[in-house]
């Protein structure tokens, strides 16, 4: 006798979503990401003597890994069609709750654990407010961007906690096999995120409620579950950068992250994400999280005020969007010529 399978399937335009994450087209969204990147390296030796010194390559893979992490974090959210504005603050509180539990004389493990199950909370949160709440994403998340810049800001009493244990700042500040320890952990979460969106039922869930909610969900995928299962990724991701920030400034600063958000969607939008939903992968929010701390960094090298740089990011999110929508555009003709 014939079986069929209880696992609902993505509808056929979802279907369409996920299988457009494996064209050139998609390679695409990310080559253009790539070309930047290398004007962007090739600007930098021309102009500068310092870039490829270890020095300053060591302490660029320690800026952007916090914002590659968060940018992942915001991928999932925003190929849902979503955003999350939290995770700048959801790093600061998750950042100096660790700090305080570790000043207090908590078990390392203990404390990251706790960091981490604090960032996961908050995710959730976020998650039952857009799902169940029906919340528009960024009232949700602009709320809770308050709450827990507040929250954090109240138990540290608004004063950097430090010192902290030595083994707590080698996490972030070590090295394994000559290599920053913060370049692997990269590495670790990118293939993860990649693996998740990619391979897993879960990622194509992800991609179907970004490409039409309403008509995956009569086909049988479970939107507010995925909606809830984005967030706390995010929220967790975001946790996770505020551990690795306090692990590597060696405190616990309570307004670490401010202005973060700003960062994370940059980094995900840059990569190749469309605020639309659908579209984009974990290696293109990496690469746009690298073109920002190239910019900064190259600012910093270059003597260029900073308040340049604000205005370089700005324009850069104006023409990644633009040009999604060229792209969009041009795809839909060539479907309707089809």
């Amino acid at each position: 006798m014939a079986t069929t399978s209880s696992t609902p399937q993505p509808s056929a335009t979802a279907k369409v979503a996920v299988e457009e994450q494996r064209t050139p087209i998609s390679l695409g969204r990310e080559s253009g990401s790539v070309l930047v990147l290398l004007i962007f390296v090739a600007v930098l030796i021309l102009t500068t003597s310092d870039f490829l010194t270890l020095t300053n390559l060591d302490n660029l893979v320690r800026q952007v890994t916090v914002f590659a992490i968060l940018s992942v974090g915001e991928l999932f959210v925003i190929l849902t069609g979503g955003i999350d504005l939290s995770v700048g603050s959801v790093l600061g509180l998750c950042g100096g709750v660790t700090a305080l539990m570790l000043a207090s004389g908590v078990s390392i493990p203990v404390a990251i654990l706790v960091g981490l199950l604090i960032g996961l909370i908050v995710g959730l949160i976020n998650g039952l407010l857009v799902s169940r709440l029906k919340l528009p994403p960024f009232i949700a998340t602009l709320g809770m961007l308050g709450i827990a810049r507040g929250v954090v800001l109240l138990l540290t009493g608004a004063k950097t906690i430090a010192p902290l244990p030595d083994a707590f700042s080698a996490i972030a500040n070590g090295f394994i096999l000559g290599l920053p320890s913060l370049f692997w952990i990269l590495i670790i979460i990118t293939i993860i995120a990649a693996f998740v969106l990619g391979r897993m039922i879960f990622g194509r869930y992800v991609y179907a409620v970004g490409s039409n909610a309403e008509s995956s969900r009569l086909s049988g995928v479970p939107v507010n579950f995925v909606l809830i299962g984005v967030y706390c990724i995010s929220g967790l991701l975001a946790g996770f950068a505020g551990i690795l920030t306090a692990s590597r400034l060696g405190a616990g600063i309570p307004t670490a992250g401010t202005g973060y958000e700003l960062q994370a969607i940059a980094g995900a939008v840059i990569g190749g994400a469309s605020l639309s939903g659908a579209k984009g992968r974990a290696i293109g929010a990496v690469l746009g999280a690298v073109i920002m701390a190239l910019l900064a960094n190259g600012g910093n090298l270059l003597g260029i005020d900073p308040f340049y740089l604000q205005i370089a990011i700005g324009l850069l999110i104006i023409l990644a969007v633009y040009f999604d929508n060229l792209q969009g555009r041009a795809l839909n003709l060539f479907r309707r010529a089809a």
